[in-house]
């Protein structure tokens, strides 16, 4: 008999592996919590299996998620990644990924590190809840309510308190793993 893990990722070892190694686990590295927040952002509308699956082409169209370099993609580079069968080609996340890029780097300024704005929702401590069955988790929260409304006020596109409740589970403010699940007590 193999390891509970939680009910979304069984079956997959793409979705397993993704679940043993990251999900849930505690983000505070500028870099990686860009990243995800570009998935996240790309994942709207569609099943999180479809994002991870070109997860590597994302990475390679984006620049390794580089903001720096991602805030000042000129149209023919923003054009070129509409044409990228690798990545989801929706024109409205390509832009608002570039545009989030400046929002990002204007976080960092003001905080010091996009972290240390983000990890101030749920007092720099990620948030265990007690999923029984991973159909019981919430969709969004009063928290990813909050975080939704300033990133809006902040200019970021596609933050809706749905992407950004899945951005939290990814990125460990939040541990929504099941409680019988191996990954609960370790992450």
């Amino acid at each position: 008999m193999g390891k509970h893990r939680c009910g979304w990722c069984k079956g997959d070892s793409l979705y397993e592996a993704y679940h043993d190694e990251e999900w849930g686990v505690p983000v505070k590295n500028d870099d990686l919590l860009f990243e995800f927040l570009v998935l996240e952002t790309f994942q709207a509308g569609l099943s999180w299996i479809t994002i991870l699956r070109r997860r590597e082409n994302f990475r390679t169209a984006f620049d390794n998620f580089d903001y720096k370099k991602i805030s000042k993609y000129p149209e023919a580079k923003i054009l070129d990644l509409l044409q990228d069968e690798g990545i989801i080609r929706n024109k409205l996340k390509v832009r608002a990924t570039v545009s989030n890029a400046h929002a990002f780097m204007a976080i960092q300024i003001e905080f010091g590190t996009f972290s240390n704005y983000i990890w101030q929702f749920v007092e720099g401590v990620s948030v265990k809840n007690k999923v029984l069955n991973y159909k019981e988790a919430p969709a969004n929260t009063t928290t990813s309510n909050a975080i939704s409304k300033d990133l809006k006020k902040r200019g970021f596109k596609f933050v809706g308190s749905t992407i950004i409740y899945a951005f939290m589970q990814a990125t460990g403010m939040v541990n929504d793993h099941e409680i019988e699940c191996f990954r609960y007590h370790e992450v």
